[in-house]
């Protein structure tokens, strides 16, 4: 009998909610036709706005700052990793070893506790502040659900005061559900409207709790790895001063060549003479250097096929660092080598094998 009667109620429970959705739905409906008015509150309407806003805002910060810390996280590992590399080469003979790897482990304690500093004082602040919202949009949403209840009690009550053939007994059980409906939404809309004007100005003081400790967190993490940095210039220094004779001249690499359009092919078993660099020297026969009418790969032409296959014999004046060739733009234009060929620098052109 005892699970008759727990079954009774859960389908008694089912019911009156189902029945609590038809008659929502129906209000509604009946509001959207203009058949029934409905309670508004702007102030409040304003207040549910600014929530949203303040939600939204900090679940976007919540994940910046989770992707701000993936990239301190992937720093970590990298400056780590990059240590090790270090460790690795710096051979034992020589001198700071020990204190090479000492800032390496110091390096590497740095990186954590900045991490750990971001988490602390950050991140689970910053979780606890979106903490407080799911509650509040869930008391909001029952909130306008009661708001429907109310307003569709307070017009089947009104319903029944101007039918033509008053039901007193009808009308008392309505005054009823609509007072008891009534307080219920009026509980639920004080309290909201408290609290939404207050976490609305919590907001400031919020963003520059986190913002102040995140840049003090930063700040003092660079002025240690500054000093780091700087013992471990001093001890490679030393290592310098050590080896000076061995010291390793860092050069500046020469920019690669541009490929051009203009391509040539040189006279069979000719002697393979070596660049000159990037000097272009003047053809001898005091011709005009072809250079700027050469189009590089970069310019708005397209790229055609190869040069004819005929060889372009090397002129008898023709001086080292310039090539008799075609132009690529000019046989696709004419198809005959004596109006395309010309003299052009060696190290502005491509050979063709």
């Amino acid at each position: 009998m005892a699970e008759m009667g727990s079954k009774g109620v859960t389908a008694g429970k089912i019911a009156s909610n189902v029945q609590k959705k038809l008659t929502r739905a129906q209000e509604k409906v009946l509001q959207k036709l203009g058949k029934a008015d409905e309670t508004k509150d702007e102030q409040f309407e304003q207040c549910v706005q600014n929530f949203n806003k303040q939600l939204t805002e900090g679940t976007r910060l919540q994940k910046d700052l989770r992707t701000y810390l993936a990239s301190v996280k992937a720093m970590h590992e990298a400056s780590k990793k990059l240590n090790e590399c270090l460790q690795e080469v710096y051979e034992p003979d020589w001198p700071g070893r020990d204190e090479a790897n000492k800032i390496a482990e110091n390096n590497d304690l740095l990186w954590m506790d900045y991490h750990q500093k971001l988490v602390d004082q950050a991140l689970l602040t910053m979780d606890t502040y979106l903490g407080q919202f799911p509650d509040i949009k869930s008391r909001i949403a029952k909130r306008g659900r009661k708001l429907v209840d109310y307003d569709s009690a307070r017009h089947h009550y009104e319903s029944l005061q101007t039918a033509k053939k008053k039901d007193e007994a009808k009308i008392a059980k309505a005054e009823e559900e609509l007072i008891k409906a009534q307080k219920v939404f009026e509980e639920m809309n004080v309290d909201l409207q408290e609290e939404l004007p207050s976490l609305w100005n919590s907001r400031v003081g919020f963003y520059v709790n986190t913002f102040q400790s995140i840049a003090g967190l930063e700040e003092n993490f660079h002025k240690e790895m500054s000093k780091l940095n700087q013992n471990l210039n001093d001890v490679l220094v030393g290592l310098e001063k050590q080896h000076g004779s061995n010291t390793f001249t860092v050069k500046a690499q020469p920019r690669k060549k541009s490929k051009l359009f203009s391509r040539l092919r040189r006279k069979k078993n000719s002697d393979n003479a070596p660049a000159k660099g990037n000097k272009s020297p003047s053809p001898p026969d005091g011709s005009p250097a072809a250079t700027p009418e050469i189009r590089v790969n970069h310019e708005p032409e397209p790229a055609g096929g190869a040069t004819p296959g005929a060889t372009l014999p090397k002129s008898p004046s023709q001086d080292e660092g310039w090539l008799m060739g075609v132009k690529e733009s000019d046989w696709n234009q004419h198809k005959e080598l004596e109006k395309c060929r010309g003299v052009f620098p060696e190290n502005f052109t491509e050979r063709v094998p």
